[in-house]
């Protein structure tokens, strides 16, 4: 069985969505899942009365609205597939371990984290922190990928583990963040700060980033990278870091867009 919620009215105050996930609904009667009891706010309301509900063959979830006040779309979720017609609040995917999320709009902040399993693909923009862990922890995204069509924030994979994220478009400062382990492919520029602090994993800046760290080492030029059966064509200067934490990340720049760093190259050996 499959689901279509249609928004009824706006949602003026945050709404937590985390119940509904393939997993959870599938197998309820209908006339449960409309007395599903969600936080709007404060105060507990009926999912009924904020959605109009349908049922359809197969077994994907299709949401219906302006939810960019929505939050927990997926969380936890381990299995089927999740579609958001329009743009999603805060923690998409929150500690998601399988399935898909589509959303073909914007997401909120969080997008992603601390997911282990599965694939968020956003046709929009995302917000700050995409799979990245809360303030205060070190357990940001361990797996499973998060594809971004638009642009993304601040803190992109802050003490990310491993997985996968592709931003087709710009990120904010501090791209990598902490990172432990993975891949950060951007395809735009980077406002700055990328891989502060991080230890392990790659970060692939396709556009223009202002200035490396100093704490990153040139370590050598590289024609292309690959980031799972995808060559991305370069060249890049690579760069080893972050030394302050002992790190042994790599960090990837096109050179093409930076020619602002091209001092490098006394330092780098031929192009692979």
């Amino acid at each position: 069985m499959g689901l279509i919620l249609k928004l009824k009215r706006s949602l003026r105050v945050p709404l937590d969505m985390s119940p509904l996930t393939p997993d959870n609904l599938n197998g309820r009667p209908l006339d449960e899942i409309y007395r599903l009891e969600l936080w709007e706010g404060n105060r507990k309301t009926l999912l009924g009365d904020i959605f109009k509900i349908e049922e359809v063959d197969g077994g994907d979830l299709t949401i219906e609205g302006d939810l960019s006040k929505a939050r927990r779309i997926g969380y936890m979720m381990k299995s089927g597939r999740i579609k958001v017609e329009g743009d999603a609040g805060l923690y998409v995917g929150e500690a998601m371990r399988g399935g898909e999320i589509t959303v073909e709009g914007d997401a909120g902040a969080w997008l992603g984290s601390r997911m282990s399993g599965g694939k968020i693909t956003v046709e929009g923009d995302a917000g700050d922190f995409v799979g990245s862990s809360y303030r205060g922890s070190r357990e940001g995204m361990k797996g499973g990928v998060i594809k971004i069509k638009g642009d993304a924030g601040d803190e992109v994979g802050c003490w990310m583990r491993g997985g996968l994220i592709w931003i087709d478009g710009g990120v904010g400062c501090f791209p990598g963040i902490h990172m432990v382990d993975g891949v950060i492919f951007i395809g735009g520029d980077c406002q700055g700060r990328a891989g502060a602090e991080m230890t392990g994993g790659k970060v692939i800046i396709q556009g223009y980033l202002p200035t490396v760290l100093p704490s990153f080492r040139t370590s050598e030029v590289r024609g292309k990278v690959k980031v799972d059966d995808t060559s991305i064509q370069g060249p890049f200067y690579v760069f080893e870091g972050d030394l302050n934490e002992g790190g042994s990340g790599k960090l990837f720049v096109n050179i093409g867009k930076n020619s602002h760093i091209a001092w490098c190259e006394r330092l780098i050996g031929e192009v692979e």
